[in-house]
């Protein structure tokens, strides 16, 4: 029998969420509106984790049914909202009734977290709060003097946020391969400096390639095969969001969260049908059925290859 390389990182997605995501950890999803690791939710929600933080630049409709499925305490984000299509009924819920505990910052908060989590500084300093309200809910943004001088050459108060290191960073992709060196196109999002952040991180893409076809197109390779410790190969693992060049933005089931997250009856219903009722995502999958599929099917758009070039 053939011995499998070391350096081969492929596991299925039950074993991934088993093994790196624990009871009160702290779990960064990230993509940004496509390349969002939906499937990798609804496996953290069907193995029961509880007491779960979750980063996500832009809460959505994966963290609403985390949130639903009893296994959030405590979020941290910017923006939250059912994309462009409402609001999230049970995230909502539970802020009003004083049972999530949210920290707030701004889309760029965010970012800055993430890059001094990926740098591992002690803080990361941005403008873009002056004028703000939201330092005035969040007590860790904060006020630093600046050690050089400001535009007026006099002393600078500047705001500050603090790092943001994941227990365990998941983040959806196009393609790796099985030692995670993996590639991205379209909007890349945050997904690298999240990963570099996290202590631990699990990469979910549409298809494992070879080791060649990675090698043939090197630039698109965002995150390295060094900054991860899980692959999850996961077919149209992003539902409902997009992945650039694999399939569509599914409109309908987001215009229908709204509707779903909106009475917790509904909501609970829901739950147990398409997460707890199926056994793995290709069931979810399955069961979404193929016409929905064939409607969410996207045409072609080949990007012009280039000559990298070799010795001759």
């Amino acid at each position: 029998m053939s011995q499998v390389s070391k350096s081969d990182k492929t596991t299925s997605m039950r074993d991934a969420i088993a093994e790196f995501v624990t009871d009160g950890a702290t779990v960064s999803l990230e993509g940004f509106t496509h390349l969002i690791p939906t499937a990798a939710g609804h496996e953290i929600i069907r193995q029961g984790r509880r007491d779960l933080t979750i980063a996500r630049m832009t809460a959505d409709v994966v963290t609403d049914q985390l949130i639903a499925g009893d296994c959030v305490s405590r979020l941290i984000s910017s923006f939250v909202g059912n994309s462009t299509a409402g609001s999230l009924g049970e995230l909502r819920r539970r802020v009003e009734a004083g049972a999530l505990e949210y920290e707030e910052y701004s889309h760029y908060g965010m970012i800055c977290r993430y890059l001094a989590g990926a740098q591992r500084l002690p803080f990361y300093p941005l403008r873009s709060y002056a004028g703000s309200d939201v330092p005035g809910i969040n007590p860790g943004i904060r006020k630093v003097t600046s050690p050089y001088p400001g535009p007026d050459g006099g002393e600078e108060q500047i705001y500050v946020v603090p790092p943001l290191n994941p227990d365990v960073t998941i983040v959806q992709a196009q393609r790796a391969d099985r030692s995670g060196n993996t590639q991205v196109w379209g909007l890349t999002g945050v997904q690298a400096e999240a990963v570099y952040a996290g202590r631990k991180a699990i990469v979910v893409v549409e298809e494992v390639v070879s080791d060649e076809v990675v090698r043939s197109d090197p630039n698109r390779t965002v995150i390295p095969a060094h900054a991860v410790d899980a692959v999850v190969e996961c077919p149209r693992g992003a539902h409902p969001a997009f992945v650039q060049g694999y399939y569509d933005r599914d409109g309908e089931f987001y215009r229908e969260w709204s509707r779903i997250s909106g009475d917790p009856d509904r909501l609970r219903t829901w739950l147990d049908e398409w997460v707890f009722g199926t056994v793995d995502h290709s069931e979810y999958v399955a069961k979404l059925g193929g016409q929905r599929w064939a409607d969410l099917a996207v045409g072609e758009a080949w990007s012009e290859p280039v000559n990298y070039g070799r010795r001759i």
